[in-house]
């Protein structure tokens, strides 16, 4: 049992990228003692953790993003919104929030979400995912059906 039980934390620690992984969590080998760096340790702020949630719950998609909509600072980021886009995404069904104007939502929402890069992509306050995964689940035909069972995209009876 053991053995099996180091076998999956070696599996899912290695599935993970290492960006991900913190000081709270198994060190990669189950065998070695637990080291803690407070460089490594961030305690997201009440207050931060606080103004995230409201920003999560503002809407029923939120991306977290480089930039605006109009105006993305970053590829990946206007990757995403080009999706959104393309996926039909009701734009009063939308917020967004530009992590380059504040440093602590910047560092917060990669702690708040455990995902290491930004843009990050919260429906329904779950979060789905950065770029790489929306891609994914663009080109498989899982995001149209998510956001259409949802009933996030505009339809053609919408004023």
């Amino acid at each position: 049992m053991f053995s099996r039980t180091a076998a999956l934390t070696l599996l899912r620690q290695t599935a993970r990228p290492a960006a991900a992984r913190t000081a709270f969590r198994a060190p990669i080998s189950p065998l070695s003692p637990l080291r803690f760096s407070p460089i490594q340790a961030r305690l997201l702020s009440d207050q931060t953790r606080s103004a995230i949630d409201k920003a999560v719950a503002s809407a029923p998609v939120v991306l977290f993003m480089k930039g605006t909509p109009e105006m993305p600072q970053c590829g990946f980021s206007r990757f995403v919104i080009q999706v959104l886009g393309l996926q039909g995404v009701d734009p009063q069904k939308f917020a967004a929030f530009n992590v380059l104007e504040d440093s602590e939502l910047r560092e917060g929402i990669k702690e708040y979400s455990d995902w290491p890069t930004i843009p990050q992509l919260y429906v329904e306050r779950e979060f789905v995912g950065g770029a790489d995964i929306i891609k994914n689940m663009n080109d498989s035909g899982d995001l149209a059906k998510m956001f259409e069972d949802k009933g996030l995209v505009v339809t053609g009876g919408q004023e």
